[in-house]
């Protein structure tokens, strides 16, 4: 028995993690092209539909780019990453502050730093959610009963308090929901008593209640509160926050069982009736070319990497490493059920972006660098013997 822990504990480069990350990468840029790509060029090859779409081409370069981001990160030992982790959560802190000011406004959202050297604007707030998880980890494994005492719940709270206000205050929700849903997990794991998260869950129940509650009362014009409203009534609000919705809905159900198939000139995806159906709404065509039969097997690549981190995160001795593993796991599942969730019409449209699959560069780079350091992990690991502990506990205390 010990010596199979000890086979499971050792360093290793998982590729099995890596190769499902990538096959959905290059899903991802097959479903962007489809949504984006010049009718024009309905006939010509794949890759001359991939060039012709400027998303596709785009999300192709951030591909290629990506082995040099694991490649960095792989090179950098898991140790100092814990010890920079305070360097690194307060530059992106700093960061966030100057997109609050400067920042590009999209959306009506102003969280885009303009970049000269890139030529493209970055999304803080995307690498917010790294900095706030390596934070959370080092101050999580430092002790058995982390918020045990007064001054570790305030800084705790601080940590994710304060760069998710900020984020809140350039007007973007979705991020911040991510944000608190990793907490919450890193906290369950990490060994916070139970009865202080509940605590906090009530808070958080207490206050959606009483922001829909406002908006149903106030007829406010907020698109986040119009979003909660329209979630709960898509027909009332066709013509604003439900439309998304019903679209997607009804794009996903033209797929049936097997789909429609690619770049089929007519359907709801090509005729551009989903809004953002390249980014928040990708998963729209998945289910329309894919159909049912393809939507299952994206969702089991995604179960795949939740199972197989937590695997990992299981036969990880140090608690930092074993944190840094579940932040990443719950960073990627909330994103998925979120996702497609919304896709589907059971739970409110909040701008989340589906991992590896959705356009976008600072959002693609963040899940491969996310990756990235789950493998940094579990490379630099040592094959000590591992304590047997009950799930999902994953500390190696008794």
């Amino acid at each position: 028995m010990m010596s199979e822990s000890r086979r499971r504990s050792r360093g290793h480069f998982d590729w099995s993690l890596l190769l499902v990350v990538y096959a959905l990468s290059i899903l991802g840029i097959l479903c962007i092209t489809m949504a984006t790509y010049d009718v024009d060029t309905a006939d010509a090859p794949i890759l001359n539909k991939v060039l012709a779409s400027r998303s596709g081409m785009w999300q192709s370069i951030f591909l290629l780019v990506s082995p040099i981001v694991i490649g960095i990160i792989m090179a950098i030992p898991t140790e100092l990453f814990r010890a920079r982790a305070r360097l690194i959560y307060f530059t992106v802190l700093a960061l966030l502050m100057v997109t609050l000011v400067v920042g590009q406004v999209s959306n009506g959202l102003r969280g885009w730093l303009k970049s000269s050297i890139l030529g493209r604007s970055i999304q803080v707030s995307e690498f917010a959610k790294l900095s706030i998880l390596l934070m959370l980890a080092r101050h999580l494994s430092r002790t058995d009963k982390p918020m045990a005492k007064l001054k570790d719940f305030f800084r705790i709270i601080f940590i994710v308090g304060m760069p998710s206000l900020v984020v809140l205050a350039q007007g973007e929700t979705g991020t911040v929901i991510v944000i608190v849903f990793m907490f919450m997990v890193m906290l369950y794991f990490g060994g916070v008593d139970f009865r202080i998260l509940l605590g906090i869950v009530a808070l958080g129940v207490i206050g959606i209640g009483a922001i829909v509650a406002y908006g149903m009362m106030a007829e406010t014009t907020d698109y986040r509160i119009l979003r909660l409203l329209a979630f709960m009534d898509p027909q009332k609000y066709w013509d604003t926050g439900g439309y998304q919705i019903i679209q997607s809905q009804r794009a996903i159900g033209a797929g049936q069982m097997r789909g429609v198939g690619t770049f089929v000139l007519g359907s709801w995806t090509t005729l551009g009736y989903v809004p953002e159906s390249s980014t928040d709404s990708v998963f729209t065509v998945v289910g329309e070319s894919f159909g049912f039969i393809g939507s299952v097997a994206v969702l089991a690549a995604y179960l795949y990497l939740v199972i197989r981190m937590l695997y990992l995160a299981r036969f990880t001795q140090d608690k930092f490493g074993q944190l840094v593993i579940i932040g990443v796991m719950s960073m990627l599942l909330f994103h998925v059920f979120q996702n497609v969730a919304m896709a589907m019409g059971i739970m409110p449209i909040t701008g989340i972006p589906l991992p590896f699959l959705s356009y976008g560069g600072s959002n693609f780079i963040t899940n491969i660098a996310a990756v990235a350091l789950v493998l940094n992990v579990t490379r630099h690991r040592t094959s000590m013997p591992v304590m047997t502990v009950p799930m999902p506990r994953l500390s190696n205390e008794r």
